[in-house]
């Protein structure tokens, strides 16, 4: 079976991201954002879009989402989900990294078995401002209208907090939950 590719566009958790699948036994790899998209989809079952520092440091991220494998974004990966299909990316009103609570408006199964409100580690130095059409919106919280998004039919999600530190709430179930999705559509 082909691993999933964890792709690191320079965020400080990438790392952890690839540490958790490892330690959940799912088969990751990762790889830099500027591996050719053919060579993404030759080799990979799915996608994670680690966090980062600017969009502009993304590589080819963007061209990943047209490759028709399933995709999760964290942080800056969300915002490049954001992005390309067509919603906005705005600087976030509270900055940094911390705690924060979120409430699950949407149950879909990139957060099945999830409360409906739980506190996770985020950053909001950068916030989508505006879901891209086609997408829902899972998640909000009191400082952020758009932490977590979604297309199940794409199979694309994205959530502006990190599921891979452990000051999130269960946060492993995330990568449960994402490898399911991808074993359940091949």
């Amino acid at each position: 079976m082909l691993p999933i590719y964890v792709v690191n566009n320079f965020g400080q958790f990438n790392h952890l991201i690839h540490r958790a699948l490892r330690d959940l036994d799912i088969d990751a790899v990762l790889v830099p954002n500027t591996t050719p998209p053919e060579k993404i989809i030759e080799g990979c079952r799915g996608i994670i879009l680690g966090g980062g520092p600017a969009i502009e440091r993304a590589g080819y991220c963007s061209r990943y989402l047209d490759l028709g494998l399933p995709v999760l974004g964290i942080c800056l990966g969300l915002h490049i989900i954001a992005n390309r299909f067509g919603g906005s990316v705005q600087t976030g009103q509270s900055g940094g990294y911390g705690p924060v609570d979120v409430e699950i408006g949407e149950t879909d199964e990139i957060l099945a078995g999830y409360p409906e409100k739980m506190s996770v580690w985020a950053s909001h130095a950068d916030e989508v401002a505006h879901v891209p059409e086609g997408f829902m919106l899972l998640a909000r919280s009191s400082i952020c209208n758009n932490e977590a998004i979604a297309s199940p039919d794409k199979h694309i999600y994205g959530l502006q907090w990190h599921p891979e530190v452990s000051h999130t709430f269960e946060g492993k179930r995330v990568f449960e939950n994402f490898n399911r999705i991808i074993l359940d559509n091949p």
